[in-house]
């Protein structure tokens, strides 16, 4: 019972864990460019749709016998061109990603250390990345309990963060809508809400079926902490920084707080960025293993070497890299699972721990949906 519970918590950290990654820090921004009621129609309206794709992806894994990642369940569900172009979406939008957490990394470990250190940004973003690439070769053992600890910690920090933020709050800084910007936290929150690679791994970390059975529970619940969390933490650092609300939202806090509580935000930081950074890392790495059949050693080498490469080179801004991973990849992605989710209901060889009754009508709503919402950023 008490392992259960246990596992039940591992679970939902890694869920929670995965999603709570760089977009957090990006949301602050985009809502206070669009105003908070567009921001609050976008939690609404986005958070019921990711949940919902997260438990159509939920089920499809259920339904399915053999161990695969989104690639392998495109190929079996939508056949080959469907998996070639899916794999191609993963692999993009998952390398986009943690090339996000590798430009944050960098900037919050610099200003963790800034005061006895004279690294410089790239440096340390070297440091960030070689630490983390390490245990990508080391796999969920390692990682799963490390997201519980990690996720209390961060939760704790949070927490102390809002608790500063709160009593400064003035209602004056938060913009209610601006017109020309309200289509501009589309992809950031959709970015920030994604979760869907993790259900594979906590669909394999939980054995039995008792345990199988709390998966559309855990995803719920995640879903649930999420939104309210982001909500909060947008308040927060809105109502404090105003119109100095930085890409970053960090370094628009600098001049409101001491050195005591930035230290508190980059650790925090830091500590959200490694959680998601491993659970997308691994799932990355394993999307090569088990769907395009590499070894184990050249799948963690070009896992961890793309995002590296592309920061190298050049690509290092942050609100661009959410903004097209999650608007381009996390459209097509939510699109290509809902698709596998039609086909699943009939085509699926195991008898799944929960099943929905979803409309038609509802799926169709939610590829125009976010194809729409697309369109509309773009424009």
């Amino acid at each position: 019972m008490l392992g259960s519970k246990k596992n039940f918590l591992f679970a939902l950290s890694l869920l929670v864990g995965t999603i709570v990654g760089a977009g957090i820090f990006g949301i602050p921004y985009a809502v206070s460019k669009s105003g908070m009621i567009p921001g609050l129609f976008y939690f609404l309206i986005l958070g019921g749709a990711v949940l919902l794709i997260h438990l159509f992806f939920g089920e499809i894994v259920l339904r399915t016998r053999e161990k695969s990642r989104l690639p392998g369940f495109t190929q079996k569900y939508l056949g080959k061109w469907g998996k070639i172009f899916i794999t191609i979406s993963v692999v993009v939008g998952i390398t986009g990603a943690l090339l996000a957490y590798l430009i944050l990394g960098g900037e919050f470990l610099k200003i963790l250390f800034s005061s006895f250190s004279n690294l410089s940004e790239v440096q340390f973003t070297l440091i960030f990345w070689l630490a983390l690439s390490c245990f990508i070769f080391r796999g969920i053992k390692l990682i799963a309990p490390a997201e519980f600890f990690t996720n209390l910690l961060f939760f704790f920090v949070v927490i102390i963060i809002l608790g500063f933020c709160f009593p400064k709050v003035d209602l004056a800084n938060i913009s209610v809508f601006n017109l020309p910007n309200v289509f501009l936290p589309f992809g950031i929150i959709l970015f920030s809400l994604i979760g869907w690679p993790a259900i594979v791994e906590i669909c394999d970390f939980l054995k039995n079926q008792e345990e199988k059975k709390k998966i559309k529970k855990i995803i719920v619940l995640s879903s649930v902490i999420v939104i309210v969390l982001y909500l909060l933490f947008t308040l927060a650092v809105i109502g404090v920084a105003g119109e100095n609300v930085s890409q970053d939202t960090l370094s628009g806090l600098l001049p409101f707080f001491g050195p005591q509580i930035v230290f508190l935000v980059a650790l925090a930081a830091l500590i959200t960025l490694a959680d998601s950074f491993l659970a997308l890392g691994l799932y990355l790495k394993n999307t090569f293993i088990y769907d395009l059949k590499l070894s184990k050693t050249i799948s963690a080498i070009i896992t961890c070497g793309l995002p590296l490469l592309l920061f190298l080179i050049g690509f290092r801004n942050f609100i661009a890299t959410i903004g097209f991973v999650g608007t381009i990849i996390g459209v097509i992605e939510g699109i290509i699972i809902i698709l596998i989710f039609k086909k699943v209901k009939e085509l699926g060889d195991r008898e799944p721990e929960y099943s929905l009754k979803v409309p038609v009508f509802l799926l169709y709503f939610l590829i125009a949906l976010l194809i729409l919402g697309a369109v509309f950023q773009f424009v």
